[in-house]
């Protein structure tokens, strides 16, 4: 055997050490996948009752905030017309006022008298 023969046996050990190494990466790899595979299974198993879940709980939640909705919409509506006759009949009707004002000017004599009673008895 010459140089040449020695040289093609030390190539060829090169490439069986080589091509051993690729198979070693190439079975890690495929380890890898699988378990990366298992995995993902794994968390979609579990997250897809936990999202109906969720889901079952918004539906739930919907339900009384519609109907919370339509209450503070009414409340907004039935202020909004008080608040439109009262500045409305304010400001349309000066008598209204003289009118307030004198059932304010009784109600504080009313308590005078009530307070000279008190004293007097």
């Amino acid at each position: 055997m010459g140089p040449g023969g020695i040289a093609t046996i030390i190539a060829a050990s090169s490439l069986l050490v080589i091509a051993i190494a690729i198979s070693y990466a190439v079975i890690r790899v495929g380890r890898f996948i699988d378990e990366a595979k298992a995995s993902l299974k794994a968390v979609t198993d579990e997250t897809t009752p936990l999202i109906e879940e969720v889901h079952t709980t918004v539906t739930l939640v919907n339900g009384p905030l519609q109907s919370f909705n339509r209450i503070t919409k009414n409340v907004e509506d039935i202020s909004e017309k008080v608040t439109n006759a009262t500045s409305g009949f304010l400001d349309k009707s000066g008598p209204a006022l003289k009118v307030a004002g004198a059932l304010v000017s009784a109600t504080k004599l009313g308590k005078g008298r009530a307070k000279k009673k008190k004293k007097a008895e």
